[in-house]
């Protein structure tokens, strides 16, 4: 019993559950093959009813969430959130299994705008309840958890569907049974006491103190994670606390769930800080060029990953083709793993090279679905996608690598949420201008033209802005400023054993 209790208590045990909880929410079999199951016989929708109307439902909802779901998740700390947002998918893949019609169908994409928006709780708990020397290991484990999920769900969809063992409406009923037991492990995970910016140990009047706090800094390791926050710390760091006074993440005199007024002062300081932050990360002229990218690229790849299951049914209609979405999901998301994975054995100067890798490499993009859209052939699709998404994955785990280095947990955590709402706003857009109804409303074969385009501009902005870099980092020292000295300095300093 005593030894039960131990591991209770220690990172292993809510490790687990996320764990087992991030696998489960993503095993979704159906999602590769929704929209067939949309223009099926079951809810008999045209393309033009999903693509139109029902899917950019989804974008809007999602940048009207982002940031309010982002501020409750660090108020209500974690835990409720994630309950929440199990809850909301099982709504989601309830709606797709008993509703109908367009406005249903419009319903479930908001109630799915929610499910997304609450992601951020999923990293952000665990953050919360995991010492700082095991920080790595329980990134690696709960981000393997997902990536597996998704590979496992689309491979079962695609043999339910190969070999019609399940309906559709079938696989929805095994959805929301794996749903069911992934609400299960999100009510059984422990309660955080503490969380990054409103529930702070040791805080003083609200301010980004990390005395006791392991969302500090975190030691730099030669990998690379995606969409993991492994930076070192700024103002008070875990290093500048004495030994004695570091607290377990699970351990706390349970003050800080209480309301008083200084708590309530606290938040606003909090809130003032934050922007404090905000300024200051942006002040880096280099900070600013990656997460251009960042935001620009993310903003085509949702909107292309949105949309290409309907280019898809465009060129080889399911009706008419033994279709395989899921296969190239699971395809892809492996490709992007690996890709992603193996950045972090590079020894590159990725700071000399880096916009030269995004340039070129969002050309290849963008010729990729060009080939998708010119080429009226299915496999040349399906490889154009896995392409597209493989050199996606590579290149945002190098922006987030970059973005990284020398920001704080907190402060990673902030430009992570800024670049994701800015590349949300201009998918806002791009959504109303060509994609809705009320817009142009163009079919899926011009918006697949635009987004090729859209990614060639990239290609060419960021060759143009890696050619002047690399070339001020071959220029004579006289001829650089200031910034880009220190920079290369920091970075020659980085390299070194």
């Amino acid at each position: 019993m005593e030894s039960l209790k131990r591991w209770r208590a220690g990172w292993v045990y809510p490790t687990c559950l996320l764990c087992i909880y991030g696998f489960l929410s993503t095993v979704k079999p159906l999602e590769p093959f929704l929209i067939p199951f949309l223009t099926g016989p079951d809810k008999n929708l045209t393309m033009e009813q999903v693509a139109n109307q029902i899917f950019p439902v989804w974008t809007y909802s999602y940048l009207a969430l982002l940031v309010p779901v982002f501020l409750l998740t660090d108020w209500l700390r974690y835990k409720p959130v994630v309950v929440f947002q199990c809850c909301a998918l099982f709504g989601t893949n309830a709606m797709l299994l008993w509703s109908g019609g367009v406005g249903f169908m419009q319903a479930m994409q908001f109630v799915y705008a929610v499910v997304t928006a609450c992601d951020v709780a999923y990293f952000s708990y665990i953050y919360s309840m995991v010492a700082l020397q095991h920080y790595l290991k329980a990134t690696s484990y709960c981000r393997t958890a997902q990536l597996l999920g998704y590979t496992v769900g689309s491979v079962l969809g695609q043999l339910l569907v190969s070999f019609n063992l399940l309906t559709y409406k079938d696989i929805l009923v095994l959805t929301l049974v794996l749903i069911s037991i992934a609400m299960v492990t999100a009510v059984l995970l422990p309660m955080p006491r503490t969380s990054m910016f409103f529930h702070q140990r040791g805080e003083k009047g609200g301010g980004l103190t990390e005395e006791g706090n392991d969302n500090g800094n975190t030691p730099k390791t030669g990998k690379v994670e995606t969409n993991d926050t492994e930076t070192s710390g700024s103002a008070l760091t875990r290093e500048d606390v004495p030994q004695d006074k570091r607290e377990d993440p699970q351990q706390d005199d349970g003050k800080c769930g209480e309301s008083s007024p200084a708590e309530r002062r606290g938040c606003c300081n909090t809130l003032q800080q934050l922007w404090r932050d905000f300024l200051q990360c942006y002040s880096s002229r280099e900070m600013l060029y990656w997460s251009a990218w960042w935001a620009l690229s993310t903003c085509g790849y949702n909107q292309t990953g949105n949309y290409v299951q309907a280019l898809w049914e465009h060129v080889e209609p399911s009706s008419n083709f033994t279709i395989y979405n899921g296969g190239v999901e699971a395809v892809s998301n492996l490709f992007g793993a690996a890709a992603a994975y193996g950045v972090g054995f590079i020894q590159l100067d990725w700071s000399c090279w880096g916009e030269l890798a995004l340039g070129s490499l969002s050309g290849l993009g963008g010729a990729a679905l060009f080939a998708m859209v010119f080429s009226a052939n299915i496999w040349v699709c399906y490889a154009g996608y896995i392409i597209f998404k493989s050199l996606y994955m590579l290149l945002i785990t190098i922006a987030m690598f970059q973005i990284a280095a020398g920001l704080s947990t907190e402060r990673y955590a902030l430009v992570f949420g800024a670049n994701t709402f800015t590349a949300l706003v201009l998918q806002t857009i791009l959504t109303s201008i060509v994609v809705d109804s009320r817009g142009l409303g163009l079919d899926i074969v011009p918006q697949f033209i635009i987004y090729g385009s859209y990614f060639s501009c990239i290609a060419l902005l960021f060759l143009l802005r890696g050619l002047y870099t690399f070339h001020r980092h071959r220029a004579p020292p006289e001829q650089r400023t200031r910034e880009e000295q220190n920079q290369i300095t920091d970075t020659q300093s980085e390299q070194k054993p």
